[in-house]
């Protein structure tokens, strides 16, 4: 279920904000940058229309700092009471990695996750090779599950592993 209305949220560095139609151009810019796409692989407009809008399960939020659009992050809810968790995915641009805003926006959205929509768990799930990404998400208090084989299309056309992280709300660092 999409969050009707979403806020905009401010973490130290971040600001995130309901991602807008007009944002998918230059969110299409930072996908297709090389370090990023690996990750996004063969998005085009329509795609992220489809991802970001159409899915009435997902709410995307622009990741802002200092005024630019630096990336996005979503939340995928579940909300049956006896299966409910949120499930997030966030990517930044190249040139804002390792400043700490991906962590920063995590945070951000979690709390919100946790304190306006009740959430107590969530998921995340990245390539097992994406070391940069899973370090990331330890920061925040994720830690490995199991090792999801054959998960996702690699952009060399080969099926590649994903790490299932998971993280309770009192987890949250």
């Amino acid at each position: 279920m999409t969050i009707d209305n979403p806020p905009e949220l401010k973490g130290e560095g971040v600001r995130l904000r309901p991602l807008k139609e007009r944002d998918l151009p230059a969110l299409l810019k930072i996908i297709e940058e090389p370090a990023i796409s690996e990750w996004w692989i063969g998005y085009n407009i329509g795609q992220l229309r489809e991802e970001m809008f159409d899915d009435p399960a997902v709410t995307p939020f622009a990741i802002e700092h200092g005024g630019e659009l630096i990336g996005v992050i979503m939340a995928t809810e579940e909300l049956d009471p006896h299966y409910r968790h949120a499930m997030i995915d966030v990517t930044v641009d190249a040139g804002h990695v390792g400043m700490g805003l991906g962590t920063d926006a995590l945070r951000t959205l979690i709390r919100y996750l946790i304190d306006e929509r009740g959430h107590h768990h969530f998921l995340i799930d990245p390539a097992v090779v994406n070391k940069r990404a899973i370090a990331a998400y330890k920061k925040v208090g994720f830690r490995p599950v199991g090792v999801m084989r054959h998960y996702e299309l690699g952009p060399d056309g080969k099926w590649r592993d994903a790490l299932l992280m998971d993280m309770l709300a009192g987890e949250l660092r």
